[in-house]
């Protein structure tokens, strides 16, 4: 977390830890919070703007009222609903914390008419999606960019901060990461990505492995700069683009691991060049281009991929477990490998 200011009214935590259960105090919807869940329709057009951050470049912001300044999210798995028509991954459903994931743990962006382009915003990527699933108040628009819902995060008390970032997030449904969105073309602002080792157990409860992991969850405080395991799969090696069927061009390189698989295998993402830490080869890692314009980190030029079920937050409040779960998993876009340590 960036900082933290005192507050006479909060949305109270019960315990120690992330994601707990939210009470709801009857002042709450005054206090201005940007963890202040989402109870009523909107009553005018949301305004996104672009702000500075000291990790992650400019990242969009809600740009006025109540909550002006609060960090604004994307879900990777949310872009399952648009690719077959499943709920949204951060909908009313049932998780494993109880709570509403759209209105109290990742309250939408709510508008009522077009949204408003701030500035260092594109207007001509702002746009609605129509939510029905936020609880009691039937169809309402949420804002999107690039096509991407946006959220903020209840553990943002204030502007500035940031801990949703990079968040590798087990409670939604499928499990996926939340990003904080470029405001030039709506992409992922990830900062710089570090690739380090991590000694976890096969399948949860399976002899120990040392593999190659990426660090996330980088200001989350309960649970901060986490690494989790990365994979590549045996036939994808940051191939020429050319088309296949897996619709792709020959503008450049790219992954073969699009669509739905890139929900359940999605990228190693950086901004800027990736750093290597302590046992990773420096000169072994490289960056591809993908062909929503982000890159995406390699290892010995084959792309790095998350596992979406490796997702798993420790601490007081623990969910899910660690564990290399994805390892020689096979799939219609190859075997998805572990990276082991340098000899």
């Amino acid at each position: 977390m960036r900082f933290k200011i005192a507050r006479a009214v909060l949305v109270a935590v019960v315990g120690a830890g992330g994601y707990l259960g939210v009470i709801i105090s009857p002042a709450s919807a005054a206090s201005s919070l940007c963890s202040d869940p989402v109870t009523s329709a909107p009553t005018g057009p949301a305004t996104v703007s672009a702000a500075s951050t000291a990790g992650f470049g400019r990242v969009l912001v809600v740009g006025s009222g109540a909550y002006q300044g609060c960090s604004l999210y994307l879900l990777t798995s949310d872009q399952l609903h648009a690719l077959t028509g499943a709920p949204y991954a951060c909908s009313d459903n049932p998780n494993v914390k109880g709570k509403p994931c759209d209105s109290i743990l990742w309250p939408a962006l709510l508008t009522q008419g077009a949204p408003i382009a701030g500035a260092g915003v594109n207007p001509w990527l702002l746009g609605t999606v129509t939510r029905t699933d936020l609880p009691g108040l039937g169809a309402v628009q949420q804002v999107t960019y690039a096509g991407q819902p946006l959220y903020r995060f209840f553990r943002d008390e204030v502007p500035g901060e940031t801990e949703g970032a990079n968040l590798n997030d087990p409670v939604v449904t499928p499990a996926g990461i939340w990003y904080l969105l470029n405001p030039r073309g709506g992409t992922p602002a990830t900062g710089q990505a570090e690739l380090q080792l991590e000694t976890a157990p096969l399948n949860g409860t399976g002899p120990l492995e040392t593999v190659l992991a990426a660090r996330m969850n980088n200001d989350y405080e309960p649970f901060p700069n986490q690494p989790f395991p990365v994979y590549t799969p045996s036939r994808d090696h940051g191939n020429w683009w050319g088309d296949d069927e897996h619709g792709t061009d020959d503008r450049g390189r790219d992954s073969r691991c699009q669509g739905t698989c890139a929900v359940f295998w999605p990228p190693v993402l950086t901004s800027g060049w990736p750093q290597a830490g302590p046992g990773v080869d420096q000169f072994a890692i490289g960056v591809i281009l993908t062909r929503e314009g982000s890159l995406q980190v390699t290892y010995h030029g084959r792309p790095l991929y998350l596992f979406n079920q490796d997702a798993y937050f420790g601490g007081a409040s623990p969910v899910g477990t660690q564990g290399i779960y994805g390892a020689d998993a096979p799939t219609p876009y190859g075997v998805f490998n572990t990276i082991p340590p340098l000899p």
